[in-house]
């Protein structure tokens, strides 16, 4: 309350200094609007969780009075075509403006589920350890290496690792036995584990 008496007594200020008496209009007629626009402009610059362009906030009020004027009209939500081609905007933009939506408040990651409390707070739900992260940097150090082998070979490890082919399919999708692919592989194998090894 303290912040919006303080920022209305901003906007008093201004409209005494703006203030011209020679104009013949009252000073609260005066007055009103643009200490209400003062007090407008402060919830719509510090209410949001975040910060988003004034385009988006604009965009975000647009919506929600398209959507539920819509929604009485059609007796369902509305579709995006429908809000873009209402607001005369692209879909895109309608999008944006949904998503930008998102931003106005934020949930505490502390706060317990109202339907279920024996889920925990959402923090204790959300993140997991990602193994995969491990290998990004064999995948990253083994791409360069790769691009230099002969295309046979890099069919052969594709086929292999990629597509979990057994050495007996590649023979017979590459037309050749079943050993000759078990020696291109380990070949192969061995040129790549000594480029990451000369690398480190």
């Amino acid at each position: 309350m303290e912040d919006i008496i303080q920022v209305g007594t901003i906007g008093l200020i201004k409209a005494i200094d703006r203030f011209e008496l020679a104009r013949g209009v009252e000073f609260p007629t005066f007055a009103m609007p643009t200490i209400i626009g003062e007090i407008k402009r402060f919830f719509r610059d510090t209410s949001w969780s975040v910060r988003v362009p004034r385009r988006l906030q604009e965009l975000r009020l647009d919506l929600a009075k398209a959507g539920d004027e819509l929604a009485q009209q059609l007796d369902r939500a509305p579709t995006v075509a429908e809000l873009a081609e209402r607001l005369g905007i692209s879909a895109d933009e309608v999008v944006e403006g949904m998503a930008a939506s998102n931003a106005y408040t934020a949930s505490s990651l502390d706060a317990q589920p109202e339907e279920d409390d024996t889920e925990g707070a959402l923090a204790d739900r959300i993140g997991y350890e990602d193994h995969g992260l491990e290998g990004i940097e064999y995948v990253e150090s083994l791409k360069p290496l790769i691009a230099e082998l002969p295309p046979r070979d890099r069919k052969i490890l594709s086929l292999r690792f990629v597509a979990g082919m057994t050495q007996s399919e590649i023979g017979e999708e590459l037309g050749i036995s079943q050993m000759h692919v078990s020696r291109l592989l380990s070949r192969t194998l061995v040129k790549l584990r000594k480029g990451l090894t000369l690398e480190e």
